[in-house]
Protein backbone atom coordinates (compact mmCIF):
# COMPACT_ATOMS: atom_id res chain seq x y z
CA UNK A 1 0.00 0.00 0.00
CA UNK A 2 1.16 2.94 -1.09
CA UNK A 3 1.95 6.35 1.43
CA UNK A 4 -0.71 8.53 -0.08
CA UNK A 5 -3.05 5.45 -0.02
CA UNK A 6 -2.96 4.76 3.62
CA UNK A 7 -3.20 8.37 4.09
CA UNK A 8 -6.13 8.45 2.86
CA UNK A 9 -7.17 5.64 4.80
CA UNK A 10 -6.60 7.15 8.06
CA UNK A 11 -8.49 10.03 7.20
CA UNK A 12 -11.12 8.57 5.71
CA UNK A 13 -11.39 6.16 9.27
CA UNK A 14 -10.32 9.69 11.52
CA UNK A 15 -13.07 11.59 10.09
CA UNK A 16 -16.62 10.60 11.16
CA UNK A 17 -19.63 10.22 8.60
CA UNK A 18 -22.08 13.30 7.92
CA UNK A 19 -22.33 14.24 12.14
CA UNK A 20 -25.61 14.90 13.40
CA UNK A 21 -26.25 18.77 14.42
CA UNK A 22 -25.95 19.11 18.05
CA UNK A 23 -28.89 18.65 20.54
CA UNK A 24 -29.05 22.11 21.71
CA UNK A 25 -28.66 23.71 18.09
CA UNK A 26 -31.07 21.35 17.11
CA UNK A 27 -33.86 22.73 20.09
CA UNK A 28 -33.01 26.12 18.85
CA UNK A 29 -33.63 26.05 15.46
CA UNK A 30 -37.18 24.21 16.39
CA UNK A 31 -37.86 26.97 19.15
CA UNK A 32 -36.91 29.62 16.40
CA UNK A 33 -39.23 28.47 13.84
CA UNK A 34 -42.06 27.81 15.99
CA UNK A 35 -41.43 31.42 17.67
CA UNK A 36 -42.01 32.81 13.91
CA UNK A 37 -44.49 30.52 13.08
CA UNK A 38 -46.68 31.92 16.04
CA UNK A 39 -45.66 35.82 15.67
CA UNK A 40 -46.70 35.73 12.25
CA UNK A 41 -50.45 35.61 13.91
CA UNK A 42 -50.48 38.91 16.07
CA UNK A 43 -53.92 38.19 17.34
CA UNK A 44 -52.65 35.26 18.77
CA UNK A 45 -50.09 36.83 20.29
CA UNK A 46 -51.88 39.73 21.22
CA UNK A 47 -55.31 38.19 22.89
CA UNK A 48 -52.64 35.91 25.10
CA UNK A 49 -51.23 38.69 26.23
CA UNK A 50 -53.92 41.06 26.91
CA UNK A 51 -57.35 38.56 27.78
CA UNK A 52 -56.05 38.21 31.19
CA UNK A 53 -54.72 42.11 32.27
CA UNK A 54 -57.90 43.14 30.60
CA UNK A 55 -59.93 40.39 33.00
CA UNK A 56 -58.21 42.26 36.08
CA UNK A 57 -58.94 46.02 34.82
CA UNK A 58 -62.48 45.58 34.25
CA UNK A 59 -63.42 43.14 37.07
CA UNK A 60 -60.44 43.59 39.91
CA UNK A 61 -59.35 47.49 39.37
CA UNK A 62 -63.37 49.04 39.82
CA UNK A 63 -64.07 46.61 42.57
CA UNK A 64 -63.16 48.46 45.43
CA UNK A 65 -64.21 45.47 47.95
CA UNK A 66 -61.66 44.02 46.50
CA UNK A 67 -58.75 46.99 45.19
CA UNK A 68 -58.80 48.14 48.86
CA UNK A 69 -57.39 45.09 50.50
CA UNK A 70 -54.07 44.16 49.42
CA UNK A 71 -54.34 40.17 50.15
CA UNK A 72 -57.96 40.14 48.48
CA UNK A 73 -56.63 42.08 45.38
CA UNK A 74 -53.13 39.96 44.93
CA UNK A 75 -55.52 36.54 45.09
CA UNK A 76 -57.92 37.94 42.41
CA UNK A 77 -54.55 38.53 40.42
CA UNK A 78 -53.42 35.46 41.62
CA UNK A 79 -56.11 33.06 40.33
CA UNK A 80 -56.62 34.95 36.80
CA UNK A 81 -52.44 34.42 36.74
CA UNK A 82 -53.46 30.57 36.95
CA UNK A 83 -56.39 30.76 34.16
CA UNK A 84 -53.44 32.93 31.70
CA UNK A 85 -51.18 29.63 32.16
CA UNK A 86 -54.46 27.62 31.21
CA UNK A 87 -55.33 29.47 28.28
CA UNK A 88 -51.99 29.85 27.05
CA UNK A 89 -50.86 26.57 27.16
CA UNK A 90 -54.20 24.65 26.11
CA UNK A 91 -54.05 26.97 23.33
CA UNK A 92 -50.56 27.01 22.87
CA UNK A 93 -50.30 22.79 22.80
CA UNK A 94 -53.40 21.77 22.26
CA UNK A 95 -54.99 23.80 19.26
CA UNK A 96 -51.16 24.62 17.96
CA UNK A 97 -50.37 20.86 18.02
CA UNK A 98 -53.35 19.87 16.53
CA UNK A 99 -52.83 22.43 13.37
CA UNK A 100 -49.02 21.06 13.03
CA UNK A 101 -50.10 18.07 12.69
CA UNK A 102 -52.87 19.03 9.74
CA UNK A 103 -49.71 20.36 7.83
CA UNK A 104 -47.84 18.08 5.54
CA UNK A 105 -44.18 19.62 7.05
CA UNK A 106 -45.04 17.81 10.28
CA UNK A 107 -44.82 14.85 9.02
CA UNK A 108 -41.66 15.26 6.82
CA UNK A 109 -39.92 16.42 10.33
CA UNK A 110 -41.35 13.84 12.57
CA UNK A 111 -39.80 11.11 9.89
CA UNK A 112 -35.91 13.16 10.40
CA UNK A 113 -33.40 11.57 12.39
CA UNK A 114 -33.60 14.16 15.33
CA UNK A 115 -36.14 12.24 17.09
CA UNK A 116 -38.59 13.96 19.26
CA UNK A 117 -36.26 15.82 22.05
CA UNK A 118 -36.15 18.76 20.29
CA UNK A 119 -39.35 19.72 19.10
CA UNK A 120 -41.21 18.67 22.19
CA UNK A 121 -38.25 21.10 23.95
CA UNK A 122 -39.28 23.54 21.52
CA UNK A 123 -43.35 23.34 21.62
CA UNK A 124 -42.92 23.64 25.56
CA UNK A 125 -40.24 26.72 25.55
CA UNK A 126 -42.56 28.12 23.21
CA UNK A 127 -45.87 27.54 25.84
CA UNK A 128 -43.34 29.02 28.52
CA UNK A 129 -43.05 32.38 26.30
CA UNK A 130 -46.68 32.74 25.69
CA UNK A 131 -47.04 31.79 29.83
CA UNK A 132 -45.04 34.98 30.48
CA UNK A 133 -46.73 36.61 27.86
CA UNK A 134 -49.96 36.31 29.38
CA UNK A 135 -48.72 36.98 33.56
CA UNK A 136 -46.59 39.84 32.62
CA UNK A 137 -49.13 42.55 31.74
CA UNK A 138 -51.29 41.20 34.49
CA UNK A 139 -48.31 41.83 37.10
CA UNK A 140 -48.75 45.37 35.21
CA UNK A 141 -52.42 46.13 35.81
CA UNK A 142 -51.43 44.79 39.57
CA UNK A 143 -48.65 47.33 40.25
CA UNK A 144 -50.13 50.49 38.64
CA UNK A 145 -53.62 50.23 39.33
CA UNK A 146 -54.46 47.75 42.56
CA UNK A 147 -53.00 47.80 46.12
CA UNK A 148 -51.67 44.33 45.35
CA UNK A 149 -48.43 43.41 46.64
CA UNK A 150 -46.40 40.72 46.80
CA UNK A 151 -43.08 40.78 48.69
CA UNK A 152 -39.21 39.92 47.09
CA UNK A 153 -39.30 36.62 48.85
CA UNK A 154 -42.89 35.79 47.99
CA UNK A 155 -42.09 36.98 43.94
CA UNK A 156 -39.41 34.42 43.52
CA UNK A 157 -42.54 31.42 45.11
CA UNK A 158 -44.84 33.05 42.76
CA UNK A 159 -42.40 32.72 39.49
CA UNK A 160 -41.56 29.21 40.89
CA UNK A 161 -45.64 28.60 41.00
CA UNK A 162 -46.41 30.32 37.65
CA UNK A 163 -43.75 26.92 35.94
CA UNK A 164 -45.16 24.82 38.03
CA UNK A 165 -48.80 25.66 37.35
CA UNK A 166 -47.44 25.73 33.31
CA UNK A 167 -46.89 21.46 33.79
CA UNK A 168 -50.30 19.90 33.98
CA UNK A 169 -51.67 22.22 31.30
CA UNK A 170 -49.08 21.56 29.26
CA UNK A 171 -49.88 17.97 28.97
CA UNK A 172 -53.19 18.41 28.46
CA UNK A 173 -52.43 20.49 25.73
CA UNK A 174 -50.30 17.87 24.15
CA UNK A 175 -52.61 15.03 25.12
CA UNK A 176 -55.57 17.12 22.98
CA UNK A 177 -53.66 17.77 19.96
CA UNK A 178 -51.91 14.76 19.50
CA UNK A 179 -55.45 12.95 19.65
CA UNK A 180 -57.82 14.91 17.57
CA UNK A 181 -58.31 17.61 14.65
CA UNK A 182 -57.60 21.15 14.44
CA UNK A 183 -61.04 21.60 14.42
CA UNK A 184 -62.21 19.60 17.14
CA UNK A 185 -59.41 20.76 19.53
CA UNK A 186 -60.41 24.22 19.31
CA UNK A 187 -63.73 23.60 20.46
CA UNK A 188 -62.35 21.02 23.05
CA UNK A 189 -59.54 23.56 24.36
CA UNK A 190 -62.43 26.01 24.79
CA UNK A 191 -65.01 23.75 26.48
CA UNK A 192 -61.86 22.29 29.12
CA UNK A 193 -60.71 25.76 29.79
CA UNK A 194 -63.52 27.97 30.85
CA UNK A 195 -65.39 25.73 33.24
CA UNK A 196 -62.42 24.54 34.62
CA UNK A 197 -61.64 27.89 35.05
CA UNK A 198 -65.00 28.81 36.60
CA UNK A 199 -65.47 25.82 38.79
CA UNK A 200 -61.36 26.18 39.87
CA UNK A 201 -62.44 29.69 41.21
CA UNK A 202 -60.35 31.61 38.94
CA UNK A 203 -63.37 34.47 38.07
CA UNK A 204 -65.06 33.89 41.45
CA UNK A 205 -63.50 33.17 44.69
CA UNK A 206 -64.41 29.23 46.33
CA UNK A 207 -65.82 31.33 49.16
CA UNK A 208 -68.28 32.66 46.77
CA UNK A 209 -69.25 28.71 45.44
CA UNK A 210 -72.30 27.06 47.28
CA UNK A 211 -71.07 24.44 49.78
CA UNK A 212 -71.33 21.46 46.97
CA UNK A 213 -69.48 23.18 43.98
CA UNK A 214 -66.71 24.27 46.92
CA UNK A 215 -66.15 20.21 47.92
CA UNK A 216 -66.20 19.44 44.09
CA UNK A 217 -63.78 21.69 42.72
CA UNK A 218 -60.81 20.93 45.54
CA UNK A 219 -60.57 18.11 43.02
CA UNK A 220 -59.91 19.43 39.97
CA UNK A 221 -56.79 20.64 39.06
CA UNK A 222 -57.63 24.54 37.96
CA UNK A 223 -58.83 24.51 41.79
CA UNK A 224 -55.59 22.90 42.89
CA UNK A 225 -53.58 25.25 40.75
CA UNK A 226 -55.13 28.08 42.42
CA UNK A 227 -54.39 27.31 45.96
CA UNK A 228 -50.98 26.58 44.67
CA UNK A 229 -50.31 30.50 43.24
CA UNK A 230 -52.64 32.06 46.16
CA UNK A 231 -50.49 30.12 48.66
CA UNK A 232 -47.05 31.28 46.70
CA UNK A 233 -48.29 35.07 46.31
CA UNK A 234 -50.19 36.19 50.01
CA UNK A 235 -49.09 32.60 52.45
CA UNK A 236 -52.53 32.17 52.92
CA UNK A 237 -52.76 28.27 53.64
CA UNK A 238 -54.68 26.44 50.63
CA UNK A 239 -56.64 23.03 51.64
CA UNK A 240 -54.75 20.37 52.84
CA UNK A 241 -54.88 18.09 49.79
CA UNK A 242 -54.29 20.87 47.34
CA UNK A 243 -50.67 19.23 46.47
CA UNK A 244 -51.44 15.90 45.69
CA UNK A 245 -54.59 16.36 43.56
CA UNK A 246 -52.04 18.93 41.58
CA UNK A 247 -49.59 15.86 41.39
CA UNK A 248 -52.11 13.17 40.55
CA UNK A 249 -53.50 15.20 38.20
CA UNK A 250 -50.32 15.65 36.80
CA UNK A 251 -49.41 12.41 36.49
CA UNK A 252 -52.74 11.65 34.66
CA UNK A 253 -52.18 14.19 32.40
CA UNK A 254 -48.82 13.07 31.28
CA UNK A 255 -50.07 9.65 30.80
CA UNK A 256 -53.03 10.96 28.58
CA UNK A 257 -50.47 12.82 26.70
CA UNK A 258 -47.88 9.70 25.47
CA UNK A 259 -50.69 7.51 24.85
CA UNK A 260 -51.65 10.21 22.56
CA UNK A 261 -48.37 10.91 20.95
CA UNK A 262 -47.62 7.09 20.72
CA UNK A 263 -50.75 6.39 18.85
CA UNK A 264 -50.68 9.07 16.46
CA UNK A 265 -47.11 7.91 15.94
CA UNK A 266 -48.31 4.52 15.19
CA UNK A 267 -51.32 5.61 13.34
CA UNK A 268 -49.46 7.52 11.00
CA UNK A 269 -45.82 6.44 10.82
CA UNK A 270 -46.51 2.37 10.96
Amino acid sequence: MSASTATAATDSTARPGPARAPFLRLTALHVRAQFLENIRVPIAVISSAMFPALAAFFFVVPNPAVNSDPVGATQALAQLGVFGVMSACLFTHGTGVADDRSQPFDGYVRTLPAGAGPRMIGRVMIGLFFTVLAVVPLALVGVVFTSATIPVGRLVLAIGAVLAVAVPFTLLGFAIGYSMSSKAAIAVVQVVLFPLAFAGGLFLPPEMFPGWLDTFSTFLPSRAARELMVAATTGAPGYSYAIPVFLVWTAVFAAMAFLAYRNDQGRRFR
